[in-house]
């Protein structure tokens, strides 16, 4: 208390000396620009200054003012006065500016086109570059006022801000001009920030940011005088989607904050607003509501995207659960910010996520609905304070600084020297590396990791191309560890060409390859942008180098020279299981088809359960990494995510959340405590997927039934699955057989992992499932999946054969001589992202 009341009166003193209104922040670098204008301006309790000034430098060789009448200017916070004037350049021009502190700033960019006598500003088309980067390339102000704000990191004593007209003809301008250092904790890399693969992004405190979106939800706009970096907050009424779910509300309360949660991260204001359930959705729809809010945005750009957060609406802590999308990814699921601010209401805190362009469309969802875990008495509610949308914007500039003429003929001759002598080095590199790639062939591998075997021992296994470009191996471990060379992977793949791309996923794309001796096989590349890289790649060759079953997919080989990191698998015929079901077109599967792949993948994931000394959690159990092959044999591909399982004194392994959203284990997700429950639940998922043949997550559906877990299990909990099942099978699906698949699913299914069958029982009750579906008549006395606990040890070890009801462990752990090498493929088509 006695430190709050020392930050009180701190406050106010900065409030009596700086008289700047609420600011307890000051900029080491502060420059105020009114551009084009022969006096000061006052906006506030700030100056902009006349834009000759000595404390920075306009160098142009042809600029000139113009100016309009007040009246003419739209509506802007206060600030219409700043818009009357603008500096104009018909050549390229820059302003220097000294800076005193090195590190994050914030450079505004005021613009408001006009007509003033034979310049007319509504036709300018220009670029706004740094020494750095390009903040705007080729740019057209709209006919409106706009403020274009980046943060970025200056690391020189001074800033050069260029303006370059992209054409002869056209001309470049700006009204005012805004430079101020801000903390540098702003925006900093930390374990905290969300990436939709559910691993921490790094690299965002080097990264230039330009502000697409800053809304305070609530209904209610902050005016820059209200903010200690004077930032615009624009209220989210336009954006919500639908007002009839939502509810402004206002806490006239004191606003506590977490430690991090500075007022240069976001005024009281915006914590103290929110927009929330309103009362006719917490009421009337339940937990099928949500709070969408839409924007747009440019589809080949990441963004950075920050919540702001605190509960203003609960009267007691954890009474407040709810789930925080982008787009289709959960941000965060069954957020309770009690457990955030020491069970501290009206606490500000924020949720940092990025979203990468691969991820990106030209609409960004932003969605807020009630958690699945509260108690009953309790009302679902959902709430957001604050948004920020950030583009971010590393690229290097590639337009001119210094505001040097591009008619210049000196410049011509010199860029024309440089040009001409940075052709001859390039020629004179290539001879080079042709020259010495002769006399010393290149054997490289990549510098981020050395090779390895599944000991986890350097092995000097290779797969190096034959005169017949087969594979060979040599080493005495080779069989953990097989080796292609990056020049046989490039052969195959006819140099990684785009028209044999049949598959896209998390890790990279997917190419349809053919080897030398006709066989035919699948190369999954990584991407260096994916953030799914060198953990997934150890992983699975690790995982894929030890085990073999004729139910997991067979790893050939992979590549990691050059950096790059491949994995090669045998083609499988029939694809996905996913692409199977639904989207893409193909013939429809019959019920027995259906179950029968069911079995083969319940057979898999059971053996990696109980297959090994320690349990194999496989972590990402969904449609799109179970493969067919010709005879329609299911097997589970995809250990990029994969976990060993808990040690024999343990019951769980505590590891960060992984997974596919609409698959992924609520237990798990709220606990981070993962077993191999959750792959149980996971493929409960899978099998209603697989009877109602269609998406685990589809927006576009009314509310209810989005989530597909949520929707089969209010009919399964009616007695009523039938009504969901896929039109295609419905009616040959015996009832007896359909109530044991969907007993089996409900289990799956279960909140709790203690509740859930292992997948030792799943597998029973599916064969028995097809037993039903198979026998002229049911047989009402044949055990109920209600009692599988006591089926447990009948059935902890299940043949991995196709046609033997139950052998023993030595069977299941030898099963590896009917592995088929000639049909195993991962990932075939676009699968979710984690």
């Amino acid at each position: 208390m006695a430190i709050r009341k020392i930050q009180v009166s701190i406050l106010i003193l900065a409030i009596t000396v700086i008289s700047c209104g609420h600011c307890s922040f000051t900029p080491t670098d502060h420059y105020l620009i009114d551009c084009g204008s022969l006096n000061d301006t006052t906006i506030g309790n700030r100056v902009f200054q006349a834009d000759d000034s000595v404390s920075w430098t306009l160098k142009s060789s042809s600029n000139n003012l113009a100016n309009i009448s007040e009246n003419m200017v739209p509506s802007y916070y206060g600030m219409e006065q700043l818009f009357q004037n603008a500096r104009v350049f018909t050549e390229p021009a820059s302003y220097t500016f000294q800076i005193r502190k090195h590190g994050r700033h914030f450079i505004r960019l005021y613009f408001f086109p006009f007509v003033y006598k034979s310049y007319n500003l509504t036709a300018a088309s220009f670029s706004v570059l740094t020494q750095d980067i390009t903040l705007l390339n080729d740019f057209r102000p709209p006919l409106n006022v706009i403020v274009k704000e980046f943060s970025l990191i200056i690391s020189s004593d001074t800033l050069s801000l260029s303006f370059a007209p992209s054409t002869n003809m056209s001309i470049a301008f700006v009204n005012a001009i805004e430079i101020m250092s801000v903390p540098d904790n702003l925006t900093v890399d930390d374990e905290s920030i969300i990436h939709p693969v559910r691993t921490s992004y790094q690299g965002l405190s080097g990264q230039a940011l330009e502000t697409i979106y800053r809304i305070n939800m609530g209904n209610q706009s902050v005016w820059p005088d209200d903010d200690t970096l004077w930032r615009f907050w624009e209220n989210d009424q336009k954006y919500l989607i639908s007002k009839t779910l939502s509810q402004p509300f206002s806490y006239r309360g004191q606003i506590s904050r977490n430690d991090g949660v500075s007022e240069e991260i976001a005024p009281d204001i915006v914590y103290a607003t929110a927009t929330e359930l309103s009362d006719f959705a917490q009421t009337t729809l339940s937990y099928s509501v949500n709070i969408t809010w839409q924007f747009n945005v440019d589809a080949k750009s990441s963004y950075f995207i920050r919540f702001h957060f605190c509960d203003i609406v609960s009267d007691a802590a954890s009474s407040l659960l709810f789930n925080v999308y982008v787009n289709t990814w959960l941000a965060d699921g069954n957020l309770d910010l009690s457990e955030r601010t020491f069970r501290r209401l009206a606490t500000a805190v924020f949720l940092d996520f990025v979203l990468e362009a691969d991820d990106v469309s030209d609409i960004l969802s932003i969605k807020v609905s009630p958690g699945n875990a509260l108690h009953g008495d309790e009302t679902p509610n959902a709430i957001l304070n604050g948004l920020e949308i950030m583009k971010i914007n590393g690229s290097p500039s590639s337009g001119q600084t210094s505001g040097t003429p591009t008619g210049s003929n000196k410049n011509f001759k010199i860029i024309l020297g440089s040009s001409l002598g940075a052709i001859a080095v390039i020629i004179i590199a290539v001879v080079l590396f042709f020259i010495l790639r002769k006399k010393r062939p290149a054997k490289q591998y990549s510098k981020t990791w050395v090779p390895f075997s599944a000991t986890g021992l350097t092995s000097h296994s290779t797969i190096t191309g034959t005169s017949n470009g087969i594979p060979s191996m040599d080493g005495q471990n080779g069989n953990l560890g097989y080796r292609f060379s990056f020049i046989a992977v490039q052969e195959a793949t006819n140099n990684f060409d785009e028209n044999l791309v049949i598959g896209v996923g998390g890790f990279g794309k997917v190419y349809k390859a053919v080897l030398r001796d006709e066989t035919k096989v699948a190369v999954k590349r990584g991407n260096p942008k994916s953030q799914q890289g060198l953990n997934e790649f150890r992983t699975e060759i690790e995982l894929l180098s030890r085990l073999r079953h004729r139910h997991l997919v067979s790893l050939i080989g992979y590549c990691d020279e050059k950096n790059e990191m491949i994995l090669v698998y045998e083609y499988m015929e029939n694809g996905t299981l996913k692409s199977h079901l639904y989207g893409s077109g193909l013939p429809s599967l019959s019920w027995k088809q259906r179950l029968e792949i069911c079995i083969g993948s319940a057979r898999g994931l059971h053996y990696l359960h109980t297959g090994q000394a320690m349990a194999v959690i496989h972590r990402d159990v969904k449609s799109a990494n179970i493969l067919l092959d010709e005879n329609l044999l299911a097997k589970v591909a995809d250990f990029g995510l994969s976990k060993t399982g808990p040690e024999l004194d343990q019951t769980h392994v505590s590891t960060a959340v992984k997974g596919s959203f609409g698959y992924l284990d609520p237990e798990y997700y709220r606990r981070q405590q993962l077993t191999e429950k959750s792959d149980v639940y996971s493929f409960g998922v899978v099998l209603l997927e697989v009877l109602c043949a269609r998406p685990v997550i589809n927006p576009t559906l009314p509310r209810e039934m989005v989530n597909l877990a949520e929707w089969g299990m209010k009919w399964q909990m009616k007695g009523e699955l039938e009504q969901v099942a896929d039109v295609r099978i419905a009616r040959s699906i015996k009832p007896e057989s359909l109530r044991k698949f969907g007993l089996t699913i409900e289990k799956c299914l279960a909140d709790s992992g203690a509740e859930r069958p292992s997948m030792g029982d799943v597998l029973w009750n599916l064969e028995y499932v097809l037993q039903l579906q198979e026998a002229d008549g049911g047989d009402s006395e044949i055990n109920s999946i209600n009692r599988i606990p006591e089926l447990a040890p009948q059935v902890g070890n299940i043949s991995t054969m196709e046609n033997t009801p139950v052998v023993d462990d030595s069977t299941l752990l030898n099963d590896v001589t009917e592995t088929s090498m000639s049909k195993v493929f991962s990932q075939l088509i676009k699968s979710e992202g984690r």
